[in-house]
């Protein structure tokens, strides 16, 4: 299977695909070997093919068309083969900011969350990657620590905004890091217009390749009096006063 310039996009995505959903990593690879030996550069591959053939694999997924077995092997396929192409994407000099990125705890989510990470490190940030699954008072642990200009939350799963919600509202409550912006980005987001801003974030990206053209843009921009009250209840006030008896847990 080798990539043609004449083919469409939409066609490298079905080949690309087809070789996924086999688990053919030769044909995979070979797709995307082909596609940069003919000059496509390793952004285009990760933000128009990779990200955008993850999202479609689990839509079929979600509709029954393809087997458990089919979307656990995409998946990690997909994912490797991501970790090969972030190695060759141009990098810029440090800048000296700092990010912390966490995510959705499912594999689509994971890769999501990890592209970020790499389009954010090749432009000169340094990073911290979580990914899913971390409690909430680890992950203010973290921030605190290592006192990050921004905390990007990519492609939360819709059963995780009540807790994206709450880890917003704490943090303006504690205020341990009151320079830092809150961005969310793909997943839910994307598909519910306004939600980001509903829950007081500063920030809102798409996708990852906006998120850091986004942040690279508006490294001042702070959620408004009105976002940052919007929602807020009793229970941010029980984990701040957790915090302060010393327990170890923020809510």
């Amino acid at each position: 299977m080798s990539f043609n310039p004449s083919l469409s996009e939409s066609s490298i995505a079905d080949a690309y695909i087809e070789a996924l959903l086999t688990g053919d990593r030769s044909a995979a690879r070979s797709v995307v070997e082909d596609a940069m030996n003919c000059g496509v550069e390793a952004l285009e591959i990760l933000t128009k093919l990779v990200w955008p053939v993850m999202e479609r694999i689990q839509y079929l997924f979600k509709e029954d068309r393809i087997t458990g077995i089919a979307l656990n092997m995409a998946t990690r396929l997909n994912r490797q083969i991501s970790d090969q192409i972030a190695r060759q994407l141009p990098s810029l000099p440090g800048n000296g900011k700092r990010a912390v990125i966490a995510c959705g705890d499912a594999e689509p989510e994971e890769l999501g969350g990890q592209i970020a990470v790499d389009l954010f490190e090749a432009m000169g940030w340094e990073v911290r990657f979580v990914g899913g699954g971390v409690a909430n008072d680890e992950l203010l642990q973290l921030i605190g620590d290592y006192r990050p200009n921004l905390l990007c939350l990519f492609a939360t799963r819709p059963q995780g905004v009540p807790a994206v919600r709450k880890l917003i509202d704490y943090l303006r409550d504690v205020n341990s890091n009151p320079d830092m912006q809150v961005m969310c980005c793909g997943g839910i987001y994307k598909r519910a217009e306004g939600l980001a801003e509903e829950i007081g974030a500063d920030l809102y990206a798409p996708d990852a390749l906006d998120a850091v053209r986004i942040a690279s843009d508006n490294p001042f921009s702070k959620a408004s009096a009105k976002q940052q009250t919007v929602g807020r209840g009793r229970y941010v006030r029980r984990a701040v006063e957790a915090r302060r008896s010393g327990e170890t847990r923020a809510a």
